[in-house]
């Protein structure tokens, strides 16, 4: 079989190319060369972040795999079958859990029996979705289209410590229905956390607080629950969920030494405000995350996206570079926008590994 070749430097230009590419990889049983890893990063090729998907990937595809090292520019991957089972990962610094569960996600809820993946990393750092939005935001959406999982967080990680440990118990999915997202309707409530790891409860209590300045007066319907973290190192966290007729979004801040409650806070409902603003159905996170899902199930999906952002730009380009769907997004940058998934289903494409077909 022809290996996939992809340029690495593409897009956005960072590690989702990497992790898209092995997730395609393992999904249609294609050889994959993939060279200029995270080439428009400040320190370019595989950091051990990228490195625990590599080896992640690895472990459940049974891949041979040549240039998986650190500051490697170039992998070639060539997976085997896909083996559910009982799996640990330990990325080893405070490299984002979400992003490698991410990356193993797919391949193992369409194998034919459960797995039970622990990863330990970070589970609330920077530039990455924190465990509450995989679990409030992203779990949920994959769950209406036929997934089936159940997600744990069973210590904390923030950064610079990490330490943190989630577990995913992944059930064989269903039948994968497509969906549509245009429209929100009208907010119903918001609800969240605001916790902290290792310092005074009251900082805590202030950053809920200041959640509740901000928003008690018109949002009709709100529950933010302040709680300690298990964690090995030091953070704070605010998550706000919105939550609409239909759609919703969900809006992280993490804190930082010299920070304010306060201001934390206000990152997460600025974050918050400026979607209920774009009257889209999704916020612009989870619309490239999705994207890869979507293109599994048969027939046409629909959504609208706070902001259609770089990322999604370049999932969508990966995802056509192994698979042949139609991708129609609105040319803008900046505003919500539209995206209409037309996809004829793995299972029609003659090329797949069996157990996919």
């Amino acid at each position: 079989m022809t290996d996939i070749h992809i340029d690495g430097s593409r897009g956005e230009g960072g590690g989702q190319v990497l992790r898209s590419s092995l997730t395609l990889s393992m999904l249609t049983g294609q050889p994959l060369h993939i060279d200029n890893i995270r080439a428009r990063r400040s320190k370019p090729g595989l950091r051990p972040q990228h490195l625990a998907s590599v080896k992640a990937a690895a472990a459940i595809s049974q891949a041979e795999v040549t240039g998986a090292s650190p500051g490697s520019a170039t992998l070639l991957f060539r997976p085997g079958r896909v083996q559910p089972g009982q799996y640990r990962f330990d990325i080893g610094t405070a490299g984002s859990t979400s992003l490698v569960l991410q990356t193993i996600f797919l391949p193992l809820a369409l194998a034919d029996a459960p797995s039970t993946v622990t990863i330990t990393g970070g589970t609330h750092v920077p530039w990455s979705p924190c465990f509450h939005y995989l679990d409030r935001q992203w779990m949920p959406l994959l769950r209406r289209m036929g997934f089936d999982a159940r997600l744990t967080l069973e210590r904390t990680g923030f950064y610079p410590r990490g330490g943190g440990r989630i577990r995913a118990e992944i059930q064989p999915a269903g039948t994968l229905r497509p969906v549509e997202l245009t429209e929100r309707g009208e907010l119903q409530r918001v609800s969240g956390i605001s916790a902290v790891a290792n310092l005074p409860d009251h900082i805590a209590k202030r950053q809920r607080q200041q959640v509740e300045r901000r928003l008690g007066g018109w949002v009709p319907d709100m529950e933010i629950e302040t709680m300690p973290m298990s964690s090995s190192g030091k953070g704070t966290v605010v998550f706000l969920q919105a939550e609409c007729d239909d759609g919703g979004g969900g809006f992280t801040a993490l804190g930082k030494r010299g920070m304010p409650a306060e201001r934390v806070a206000d990152e997460a409902v600025d974050q918050l405000e400026a979607y209920l603003a774009s009257d889209s159905a999704l916020d612009k996170h989870l619309a490239d995350q999705i994207i890869l899902p979507l293109v599994l199930a048969s027939g046409q999906s629909s959504l609208s996206t706070a902001k259609v952002t770089q990322h999604l730009l370049t999932n969508i380009e990966v995802v056509q570079a192994f698979l042949n769907v139609e991708v129609v997004v609105e040319d803008e940058l900046s505003y919500p926008r539209s995206v209409r998934i037309e996809s004829i289903g793995l299972s029609s494409y003659s090329f797949l590994p069996p157990y996919l077909q």
